[in-house]
């Protein structure tokens, strides 16, 4: 019998997590597997049923459209998944128990790390889409001190977002459409401030509709991340890099997130020293 964990969601078949965690399986030596399986949303609790009575199965990663409904079904939840209300690490405990993980907010701040230890005088966020993955990104950056803009198609639930994640803070919720048109607003002075634009939506992936936006609406030296990952170079990004702007792609994120999971899975730290190597192979 080998130990194995997958990743779950609908669609699936996109997903690169298989090739993240096989590598580093690989590069380590370790017996094991991870694998990726088709789940609909009605069978989410026959799903985890069936596995939790598997020794073999450490648990699973957890993507769209599942991340809010899957934490109603853990036997417990890591304090940071508790908070943000969405789990995308799911893992069997000894005794078959489910412990629900949130390890999108650490992933997701890992590629501006360098940038975020840097004193700045103002940082603002533009966050767009109100999901799963949108409710971690947002209380990420709410605890590293930003002023976030959240953007949804439902301006009220953006709202109601910003008071649970981010409570107190001078944040602002608006419609999705407010970033399609161009504007003439002129941005003061953004020396010493950091600026991200964010697509935290499934927009812009494989069989979606694109993401409208106008970078009119991107402040100077925005860093403008998407973390899509099919396709992995978005029109998002394509268009961030015609208008001058630093990017960040969902591959950056992807791998972040999978380094805890990994641990929680396998019992060891993936060999991030190799990365540029999964970066190359992923892009084959």
């Amino acid at each position: 019998m080998t130990r194995y964990a997958e990743v779950i969601g609908d669609p699936i078949a996109q997903s690169k997590s298989p090739m993240i965690h096989n590598f580093w399986l690989a590069e380590l030596g370790l017996e094991g597997r991870y694998d990726h399986c088709l789940v609909r949303l009605e069978d989410l609790a026959e799903y985890l049923a069936g596995r939790r009575a598997d020794p073999d199965w450490r648990g699973c990663n957890v993507t769209m459209p599942h991340k809010l409904a899957i934490a109603r079904l853990m036997d417990r939840l890591d304090p940071l998944a508790a908070r943000i209300g969405a789990v995308n690490t799911v893992v069997r405990e000894a005794d078959g128990s489910l412990t629900g993980y949130n390890t999108d907010a650490p992933g997701f701040l890992e590629p501006v790390r360098a940038e975020l230890d840097k004193v700045h005088l103002f940082r603002m966020a533009r966050v767009l889409g109100t999901g799963g993955a949108a409710r971690a990104i947002v209380a990420a950056l709410a605890q590293e001190h930003f002023v976030i803009v959240l953007a949804g198609r439902d301006p009220d639930k953006a709202r109601a977002m910003l008071d649970e994640l981010a409570p107190g803070g001078e944040h602002h919720a608006i419609g999705l459409d407010h970033f399609a048109d161009a504007t003439d607003f002129a941005f003061d002075d953004r020396e010493q401030c950091f600026d991200l634009v964010i697509n935290a939506s499934p927009l812009g992936m494989t069989g979606q509709p694109p993401l409208a936006f106008d970078f009119s609406h991107a402040p100077p030296r925005s860093v403008v991340y998407d973390i899509v990952t099919s396709p992995l170079d978005t029109p998002f990004l394509q268009q961030a890099r015609g208008a001058g702007f630093q990017t960040v792609d969902g591959l950056s994120m992807l791998i972040g997130q999978a380094d805890a999971a990994f641990t929680h899975f396998f019992g060891a730290r993936p060999p991030r020293d190799r990365d540029a190597a999964l970066r190359e192979l992923i892009l084959k």
